[in-house]
């Protein structure tokens, strides 16, 4: 009764806790692969393909490689995750609101580096924390994980409306309220660093003194966290899910860098590209809704597989040439099932098939693969190199140049799931008998 009762006492919390976070990187990430190469003249920053692939891919990459060194040991051994937090996420907003009022090329590098090595891992930690005080992590994280979606939603509804938009009118689509693009809109999404970094601030000062104390594991084996996260590797399941999550991360941050110039290329005003990519955060939170009931029926194998599907069908629409823009926009439903069903069970697997003591670096050693590996080579390297093959005028897609580019994503995505479904078998143990099959 009394655990019932204190796990009914923190959802709340932690709901609150997932909202900010998402909300964070809900509020500018959607919009950098507008600004950073939209030209001076029109607002924006100027920067090339090459150098957007680098902004985004190498701060990650850099972070996701130290994350199991610093946070990971700082919470697995010495401090308590939610003060860990707290500094983290206060410093990472000082930095973020500060890189909004630079414009050169060596200032951006360094201010998201030095961002990016505070922010990203406590994406992980804030999972590990949640499922430390959830009696059922299977059922209970994905509905709070669904209100960080509901953040993400959120941001990306108001601040066009407040910041982006004037003369606001009602309409019956999402989201609701529309109007005309405010003079120098480009240069106005700048200003969503500010807003990140100010809501990074109020977060971490939210982690540090309402959230319930989680100290580091007092029976840990080995000494150094990071050490015993990579002895799981050993488990078949764990290593074919790090493996296979590395192409399907790279999907998703083509996703990530390209849907926005994608769906204005495509002839979506600049002002309803946030709106419209919301649908998929929509159709995220129906899926984390059912998300415990669909593991429990169908298992870890099936669920994760059909996610990774989803992103090659996605990625096949987007490739068929002539396709009107409002089709390319109800394509956005699809991100619920690629990112839920995949991403979301792969948090509560991690956190199941490792043991308490490294709760925290072995999620952080998953977040490596998704937002440090994958932007690195994504960004870094493929995302300008497929732009040249796929015959993107210097660089910079056109309409044409993007269909091209999205058939191989998706033909990415189909081999990925084929890949996942013959060598993933659940290694836990109370799996449905037919998952394991």
């Amino acid at each position: 009764m009394s655990q019932s009762i204190t796990t009914k006492g923190i959802i709340p919390k932690l709901s609150a806790l997932m909202f900010m976070e998402w909300g964070v990187k809900g509020l500018w990430m959607p919009l950098a692969g507008i600004f950073l190469v939209t030209e001076t003249t029109m607002g924006g920053l100027g920067f090339t393909e090459d150098e957007k692939g680098m902004i985004i891919g190498i701060p990650m990459a850099i972070a996701c490689f130290l994350a199991p060194f610093i946070a990971g040991q700082l919470t697995d051994r010495l401090f308590a995750t939610q003060k860990v937090l707290a500094v983290m996420l206060v410093l990472a907003g000082i930095i973020k609101f500060t890189n909004a009022y630079q414009i050169g090329f060596a200032a951006w590098m360094t201010l998201s580096i030095s961002f990016a090595i505070l922010y990203v891992p406590t994406n992980a930690l804030v999972n590990s924390l949640a499922m430390e005080h959830l009696s059922d992590p299977k059922n209970q994280f994905p509905i709070i994980r669904a209100w960080g979606t509901v953040g993400w939603i959120a941001v990306s509804w108001i601040f066009p409306m407040i910041w982006l938009q004037q003369n606001l009118q009602f309409q019956w689509l999402p989201p609701f309220l529309k109007g005309e693009e405010a003079p120098q809109v480009t240069a106005r999404m700048v200003d969503s660093l500010k807003f990140a970094g100010s809501l990074a601030v109020i977060l971490g000062i939210y982690c540090w003194f309402v959230l319930p104390n989680t100290p580091p594991s007092k029976e840990a084996k080995e000494k150094i966290a990071w050490v015993a996260a990579l002895k799981l590797f050993k488990k078949r399941s764990f290593a074919v899910l790090m493996i296979l999550a590395l192409p399907v991360s790279i999907l998703q941050v083509f996703y990530m860098m390209n849907t926005s110039p994608f769906l204005k290329e495509s002839g979506l005003e600049t002002s309803l590209i946030m709106p419209a990519m919301s649908l998929g955060q929509f159709s995220e939170i129906v899926v984390l809704v059912f998300l415990g009931f669909l593991l429990t029926k169908l298992g870890f194998r099936t669920v994760m597989t059909f996610g990774i599907f989803c992103y090659g069908l996605r990625y096949f629409i987007f490739g068929i040439s002539g396709v009107p823009v409002e089709v390319h926009v109800g394509v956005q439903l699809l991100h619920g099932l690629c990112f839920g069903c995949f991403y979301a069970s792969a948090f509560i697997y991690v956190q199941r098939i490792s043991p308490k003591e490294i709760h925290n670096t072995t999620q952080i050693l998953f977040i490596f693969v998704m937002f440090g590996l994958a932007p690195l080579i994504a960004g870094y390297w493929l995302n300008g190199w497929l732009a040249n093959i796929c015959g993107a005028p210097n660089g910079v897609h056109d309409l044409d140049s993007y269909v091209r580019f999205w058939r191989i994503a998706a033909i990415a995505g189909f081999i990925s799931a084929a890949l996942f479904w013959m060598f993933f078998r659940d290694g836990t143990e109370d799996e449905p008998q037919e998952a394991k099959a």
